[in-house]
């Protein structure tokens, strides 16, 4: 299938972009894998330290150059559900290590926070910054220069980004990244979201709402909606960086235990040891990144992944924007309905055909690179497969299903349930914010109403709970940016802008902070930037002045005259209450050095 017109135009631009950032990364990491790791190189006394832990024959084989080292990077703690299963995974790969000829070892820990846990408290403050706090931890794992490739254990929001970006830091290795897979069905989403909402109008008490909550999240793995953990998931599976039909299979069962052996023996099957050499700086490109963006928009994916994608990117220095992301979305249509865009979850979207049948549709209708690299050695156009077990125990990739088995939750291309993902980009004298109207009723595309303003979501709730709200307004809440307190996510408000909305107002949200990954239907312009705390617009707007939400039309902008606006000066915060306790107090440095959100909002500056 050709190529369509839309997704090679933004290929070629990207490419175009970020020629000398890119090319001066591929030096870098040329140069790093020419010299290295070589462990014959290090001297006896680094590298007895580096195996001294390990048994006999572990050891005896590290002593030379000839069998592959394994890098295990690991995301395990026992108290988040997607990431305690990973707690048997390293006796896994490193027994599939030693049955292939190879070695592995635990080279890190890395931190994993869950914003499930943390929306609404203190903590979510840090959220953001574990990204990078992750890749600078993953990046100390590597450092020892043991390795020949590495795969990477971690699933949720941040922590998927931050091992990529830690993993292109060091791109002269190979990489896998392996899931852990989502917990089975609990809760119908939609009963869970109606409960939501009768406990934020006083309905019901906590311990209602505590029970459908218990019955939602229920066991080990991945929560089961569409958010920023699954779209990570699919994100790995669609740029090629997990094994086929490896994303959604459920947790500790002999289909998952199987695919995490195969990864290990995959990732040292594509090491400099061999004849399949594959390092992820290579592999991840700009077509790779493309088909990415693609993969997000035909699943209506987390909004979160405008940040980052676009770190990630910079990461293999490729410049990726949000106009880039704009343009993609106008021409993919979007073949899935998982909630909050729909009722079913990640298992249901499994069970219909999952990434397989995904991926080829969207290679039929000429919507993904075909050509690129990846972890399994034989293009895109292999992942159109599933992973099945044999009688011994084995996995075998079969064809995915010819045919969506639910196609009210996995579309083929022909029956799209949009012309587009639902992701735009917003601009006008507040800047630029981005918006996700696939769960938006198309009469909710467009708000004019004025704005209410507001400092913290818990200033928003209070307004709401003494029935200050009670009307058409534009909630602003600013001064949430990463440079004023982190860029927390502020799904907290879902509830009772959803109860407002559903009482007849007219309701949008406007804030330089984030939503959830599971945002939904009420109109959110997101990621507003520059942010508050910047000096941006959005500082200077005043009480009752008209905003004007336009998704149909990409505009996002206070209707004020000019010069009153350009006479006004930006309002300026106390964040002091918002820089300490719960260890806010040790990101005042990350806090200063954030970028804006239209870059990814990393801490790294020039050194991405």
């Amino acid at each position: 299938m050709t190529l369509h017109d839309r997704v090679a135009e933004v290929t070629d631009r990207l490419k175009a972009r970020s020629r000398d950032s890119r090319q001066a990364y591929l030096e870098r990491i040329r140069g790093a894998g020419e010299s290295g790791p070589r462990r014959t190189t290090l001297s006896c006394g680094n590298l007895a330290h580096g195996f001294a832990a390990c048994g006999l024959s572990d050891k005896t084989a590290l002593k030379g150059d000839v069998v592959p080292n394994l890098a295990i990077i690991t995301a395990y703690n026992d108290m988040l559900s997607a990431h305690q299963p990973f707690e048997r995974f390293p006796e896994l790969i490193k027994q599939a290590a030693r049955d292939a000829g190879g070695v592995a070892q635990v080279a890190g820990g890395v931190p994993a926070m869950c914003d499930g846990v943390t929306q609404g408290q203190p903590g979510m403050e840090l959220s953001l910054f574990s990204r990078d706090v992750i890749a600078l931890a993953a990046a100390v794992g590597l450092s020892h220069n043991m390795f020949d490739a590495a795969v990477f254990l971690g699933v949720c929001d941040k922590i998927v980004p931050g091992l990529v970006i830690a993993a292109l830091s060091f791109g002269h290795l190979p990489a896998v990244f392996v899931p852990a897979g989502p917990m089975p069905s609990g809760m119908p989403n939609d009963e869970k979201a109606r409960i939501r909402q009768l406990y934020a109008e006083g309905k019901i008490g906590r311990d209602e709402l505590l029970e459908a909550e218990s019955k939602s999240y229920h066991g080990p793995g991945t929560c089961t909606f569409y958010g920023t953990a699954n779209s990570n998931q699919m994100l790995m599976e669609i740029m090629g960086l997990h094994l086929p039909g490896s994303s959604f299979v459920n947790p500790n069962t002999p289909l998952r235990d199987a695919l995490t052996a195969e990864a290990a023996k995959r990732a040292l099957a594509i090491t400099a040891l061999g004849n399949a050499y594959t390092p992820v700086g290579e592999m991840i490109d700009e077509r790779a990144v493309v088909n990415g963006v693609v993969g997000l928009h035909a699943t209506g994916g987390s909004t979160n992944h405008t940040l980052h994608l676009v770190a990630m990117a910079a990461a293999a220095g490729i410049k990726l924007t949000w106009d880039d992301i704009a343009d993609l979305s106008d021409v993919v249509p979007l073949l899935c309905r998982i909630y909050p865009n729909g009722l079913a979850d990640v298992n249901h979207f499994h069970a219909a055909g999952g990434m397989g049948f995904l991926i080829a549709e969207l290679l039929d209708g000429g919507l993904l690179h075909g050509d690129v690299t990846t972890v399994w050695g034989q293009g895109l156009e292999s992942y159109r497969q599933e992973p099945t077990l044999t009688h011994d125990g084995s996995v075998v990739w079969e064809p995915a299903a010819a045919r969506s088995h639910d196609e009210e939750v996995l579309a083929p291309l022909g029956q799209a349930f949009s012309a587009n993902g639902g992701l735009k980009m917003l601009d006008g004298n507040l800047g630029r914010a981005v918006i996700k109207v696939s769960a938006v009723k198309p009469e909710r595309h467009v708000i004019e109403a004025p704005a209410v303003i507001f400092q913290s979501q818990d200033d928003l709730m209070a307004a709401f709970k003494a029935g200050e709200l009670e009307k058409d307004f534009v909630a602003v809440v600013r001064f949430q940016g990463p440079q004023a307190i982190g860029m927390p996510e502020l799904h907290k408000l879902t509830p009772p802008l959803g109860v407002l909305q559903d009482r007849g107002f007219k309701v949008a949200l406007v804030t330089d902070g984030r939503m959830s990954g599971a945002s939904g239907k009420v109109p959110a312009a997101i990621h507003v930037t520059p942010e508050a705390a910047a000096g941006g617009p959005i500082a200077k707007l005043r009480e009752g002045d008209m905003l004007r939400l336009d998704a149909v039309a990409g505009i996002l902008t206070a209707l004020v005259p000019e010069a009153d606006w350009a006479a006004r000066e930006a309002v300026q915060a106390d964040l002091s209450a918002s820089h300490a306790g719960l260890g806010r107090e040790l990101f005042a440095s990350f806090r200063a050095a954030a970028g804006p959100a239209d870059q990814g909002a990393h801490v790294f500056g020039g050194g991405l």
